[in-house]
């Protein structure tokens, strides 16, 4: 049986390994960190087109019952103005099609007890150094080296080791490094507030020198989170920068709004992440014989879009099938490429055209309405969210 050595235990690794294994293909996966589950306090949102592709390998159900739904999005401006609503893309199929929304936390650990229930390795611990490709008698092997000193063996090599990829750079060295966005995005969480918030909707504020967005919880909680500017932080150390301080930081911004931002953002317990906003619009080469990228390590979108996740999951579905009907893994990696790429590299820059829209001094600008799709541009938008999360992959 085919072996696949898959570089990065998260989002990406899991789903990967799972999708090869009903592919018939074996798959361990080696993870750099002693531990999983990082950003325990970040959250995403998953859309229909990532819920579908893990309905492939029926991992949807559990990833279903540990999030929560949402119906519409609307949108504010800095004055309190309510500009429009409008439903989300996949909302009117079911609550179990998307978009579901759960910790970033949780998603990793649903899919690795799925990985676990399907007897798929992990191995903590190994963060990759090197990878060479070797001729034998029985054919082509790619071996993997660890800073351990450890050393694996397989048939080929999926980086899927996320933003800041050493896999990346061993297909290619002199391949892109991803962009600091001029953003940082900072999630929490409010466990008890007086204000009044729409069920089942995502509130999208629009301030007048940073972007907000917030939706509560079946439990009452408001889960929130804030794209504001600011300098790239240190992703090799501690945090340096203290939760109160980050509350203080981030509810200032808001504090000319006329919105309830800033109240919320003051609310907040200790519970906040912040982290950098990278994208990476394009590598110029994803594979050689052996080896391949997906998700974050071959394409990163700004968070703007909130596909990062459902990106990796088709990746690694997609990828999966290749291997399955291609007869060795460099014709299985070329087609995998042609089905991804201009898709990955259109969300890439929509994403970055959000960000830009969003952006502090954009607001100087039209204000955008949103409504029901009764003209043009609003045909377009939902025109737009058919290519974006009506995607489905046929196994």
């Amino acid at each position: 049986m085919t072996k696949a050595l898959i570089i990065g235990g998260g989002i990406a690794g899991a789903v990967t390994a799972m999708a090869l294994r009903k592919a018939g293909i074996d798959a361990e996966i080696f993870e750099a960190y002693p531990t999983g589950a990082d950003d325990v306090g970040a959250f995403l949102v998953l859309f229909a087109n990532g819920l579908e592709a893990l309905r492939v390998i029926d991992a949807h159900g559990p990833v279903a019952a540990h999030s929560f739904p949402a119906q519409r999005v609307e949108f504010l401006d800095g004055s309190g103005e309510r500009l429009g609503e409008r439903p989300i893309a996949g909302a009117a199929q079911g609550t179990d099609l998307g978009p579901r929304t759960l910790r970033r936390a949780t998603l990793y650990q649903v899919l690795h007890a799925e990985a676990a229930r399907r007897q798929i390795a992990v191995r903590h611990g190994k963060r990759l150094v090197g990878a060479e490709t070797v001729r034998t008698a029985d054919g082509t092997r790619v071996i993997a080296s660890f800073a351990d000193g450890s050393r694996a063996e397989g048939d080929l090599l999926i980086g899927a080791d996320g933003l800041h990829s050493v896999t990346r750079t061993l297909i290619d060295p002199a391949a892109p490094r991803p962009r600091y966005t001029g953003q940082n995005t900072v999630c929490g969480y409010v466990r008890e507030t007086e204000v009044p918030l729409p069920p089942d909707t995502y509130t999208m504020i629009r301030g007048k020198r940073a972007f907000f967005g917030c939706t509560r919880a079946p439990d009452g909680a408001v889960w929130w989170f804030a794209n504001i500017p600011g300098t790239e932080l240190d992703r090799t150390g501690p945090p340096d920068t203290a939760p109160g301080a980050w509350r203080e930081r981030v509810a200032e911004l808001f504090a000319d709004d006329d919105t309830p931002a800033a109240a919320l953002v003051r609310a907040s317990g200790d519970r906040l992440i912040a982290s950098s906003a990278y994208d990476l619009a394009t590598i110029p080469t994803w594979h050689t014989d052996t080896m391949v990228v997906l998700g974050d390590a071959a394409h990163a979108a700004a968070p703007n879009a909130a596909q990062g996740a459902s990106m990796a999951i088709e990746d690694g579905i997609v990828l999966a099938r290749c291997l399955r009907d291609r007869p060795d893994p460099h014709s299985a990696f070329a087609a995998y490429e042609e089905l991804r790429r201009e898709r990955v590299e259109k969300v890439v820059a929509a994403s970055a055209g959000m960000a830009k829209l969003t952006a502090t001094g954009a607001t100087q600008g039209p204000v955008p309405r949103y409504g029901a799709p009764r003209d043009g541009a609003a045909r377009d938008r939902a025109a737009a969210d058919d290519w974006l999360t009506g995607y489905r992959i046929e196994w």
